[in-house]
């Protein structure tokens, strides 16, 4: 049973001071990386593929998935059986408040929850 995660191939950052910031890649960037994520997508051939974050999702859902409005969502893919996207870990550590740092670490707690009980489902049917 192969799982693969969207693979960050490049690091986009603006530096300030010490800190280098991630900075969103742009369409033209998804298009011209969608060959080389396909074909590790073929060798691996992944049951289930989870998501980090919005730019992960929309390079694999689509350019049009929203990730908080469909977030723990599984969609069907051509590379995949199913496809799901939820928050990357490093928006929750980027969290002032420590409340909703904890609400959001719980909520994606709960997304990794349902992805181990859908292959779980998956493998118990096979």
């Amino acid at each position: 049973m192969g799982v693969v995660g969207q693979f960050e191939k490049h690091f986009k950052f603006e530096e300030r001071g010490k800190r280098r910031i991630h900075k969103k890649p742009s369409a033209a960037e998804i298009a011209a990386c969608k060959p080389w994520l396909e074909a590790e997508l073929a060798i691996v051939q992944p049951e289930l593929i989870v998501c980090l974050g919005a730019s992960a999702a929309r390079s694999v859902i689509g350019p049009h998935h929203r990730l908080l409005e469909e977030r723990g969502r599984f969609f069907a893919h051509a590379s995949a059986e199913f496809v799901t996207a939820t928050v990357h870990p490093s928006a929750i550590l980027r969290s002032p408040d420590p409340a909703r740092r904890h609400l959001d670490y719980q909520a994606l707690v709960n997304d990794l929850i349902a992805v181990r009980q859908r292959l779980h489902r998956k493998a118990g049917s096979a």
